[in-house]
């Protein structure tokens, strides 16, 4: 009996990758190797990196260093590298990593195959120029987070020409999978099991406009790509990542608003608020259109959460923008905000600009709309106390092995915190009522409803006692 070989993957930055470290995964399965978790145990180690900012490659280089120590060892035998950073890097990381050997791009996820085939005679680069490829129902996946919730990625690349962004030089430009693939991989994944379906893509509400119309003059949208996951026999959550903040057509708010199955959760970098800054930034709108969408959202759509994302510290910066990005948060009142400090990028416009905001006010300038947001954050987490919550259950806690763990459906996987269930019994990837009990600025704590959705009752004579955080739960 041959015993496999054993392969180990480590996925860095966006849930886009992830997807590409499933493909990969499911490649590595098709050429008869078992994922191992541990990267000593492994034959073959697959890093798939992120090259988008400063911090995120200097983690992908870092990463790539301490899996090349595992070779120096006699442990590893082979170290591949993929994804963004070597498609953006190919020629330097080639020269500047003897110890990697075979580079894989942003779009050469199937080209794993060669290398676990055959690796003596695969070629070391095997980055593919331009990046085109594009996730097809028929590619082989594994889902690794959860197979109760899975990331659907439903185009890839971007057209837009954001002034701080490198992702289409690398990337490639938009390319949306047809609305029949997509819903075939979905109903797949619903079969084995997923409940939740996070629809992502580097600029969703873009979604078809590169596909043009078919014979019958039909041209497939959002909308109609919204509704059909929706519409896929099993589902139960389907949340939408990553929409660019122009008007929305009246019928996509009419699914956040009404779909029983779709999420009235909206992830949506704005990225700044001062007119000023946002023509800088080379967004093509203004302050205006994102008040009207944010205005719009809120008003349409019933228990609306909202996320977004904001950079601080651009070129061109001044106090005065600063000081209007915060009123502008002030203002919103936005569920939840990531804050990211501006990093000078090649191959962006951004960077034929001076970097003039100096970095200790780039880092205060972060602090600030940190501390700006925390209080939102908290106040609406807060108000979460005594409300009855769907959770989709996905298994013990870390935190105790007498608790369940969970996430509400304005919790979003591996970004907005968690629900620890205090009592109770569940399986994975169930969906049931709770009512929480207690909340920090992003986790909460509720008491799980039985199967028929019946809240436990207090012993006779007391009272339901509405916990003080006693778990470590999490903040900024």
């Amino acid at each position: 009996m041959t015993v496999p070989r054993k392969i180990h993957f480590i996925s860095l930055g966006c849930p886009k990758n992830r997807v590409d470290t499933e493909v990969m995964l499911g490649v590595s399965g098709l050429s008869g190797y078992r994922a191992v978790e541990d990267a000593s145990d492994a034959d073959v180690v697959v890093v798939n990196t992120c090259g988008f900012i400063g911090p995120a490659k200097e983690e992908s280089i870092d990463t790539i260093l301490q899996m090349s120590q595992l070779k120096e060892s006699g442990s590893l035998e082979r170290l591949v590298v993929a994804g963004c950073l070597s498609q953006r890097y190919a020629s330097e990381l080639s020269v500047e990593m003897p110890e990697v050997d075979h580079f894989l791009g942003s779009s050469d996820m199937l080209k794993l195959g060669a290398i676990l085939d055959d690796p003596k005679h695969a070629p070391r680069m095997l980055v593919g120029n331009p990046a085109d490829w594009t996730l097809r129902a028929t590619d082989p996946r594994l889902p690794s987070l959860s197979k109760h919730s899975v990331y659907v990625k439903i185009a890839e690349g971007c057209n837009r020409t954001c002034a701080f962004c490198a992702i289409p030089t690398f990337r490639g430009k938009q390319r949306s999978r047809s609305i029949d693939d997509v819903v075939t991989e979905c109903e797949r994944l619903v079969q084995n099991g997923a409940v939740e379906l996070n629809l992502i893509s580097q600029d969703t509400i873009s979604y078809g406009r590169d596909l043009g119309a078919d014979e019958s003059g039909h041209r497939s949208d959002l909308a109609e790509l919204v509704r059909r996951v929706a519409d896929v026999p099993g589902v139960k959550w389907v949340r939408v990542f990553y929409l660019y903040p122009e008007a929305l057509k009246p019928e996509l708010v009419e699914l956040f608003a009404s779909h029983p199955r779709v999420l009235p959760y909206i992830d949506m970098p704005l990225q700044h608020a001062s007119d000023r800054m946002l023509k800088i930034m080379r967004r093509g709108h203004g302050l205006d259109r994102q008040k009207k969408v944010v205005e719009t959202l809120r008003t349409k759509i019933p228990n609306l959460v909202m996320r977004s994302a904001f950079i601080v510290g651009h070129p061109g910066e001044t106090d005065a923008d600063f000081d209007e990005l915060v009123k502008f948060v002030e203002w919103a009142e936005l569920d939840r905000v990531g804050v990211f400090t501006y990093s000078h990028e090649e191959q962006t416009r951004a960077f034929e600009m001076d970097d003039d905001v100096p970095e200790k006010v780039k880092k205060a300038r972060t602090r600030k709309l940190h501390s700006v947001q925390r209080a939102i954050t908290r106040k609406k987490t807060k108000a979460l106390i005594g409300r009855e919550v769907d959770v989709l259950v996905e298994g013990v806690s870390d935190e105790s092995e007498f608790l369940l763990e969970g996430r509400w459906w304005g919790q979003a996987p591996e970004i907005d915190g968690k629900v620890y269930l205090a009592n109770g019994s569940a399986e994975r990837g169930e969906l049931r009522k709770a009512l929480v009990t207690s909340a920090a600025e992003h986790d909460l704590v509720a008491d799980l409803a039985d199967e028929t959705g019946v809240l436990p009752e207090p012993p006779p004579g007391a009272k339901r006692v509405k916990r003080k955080e006693p778990l470590r739960l999490r903040t900024i």
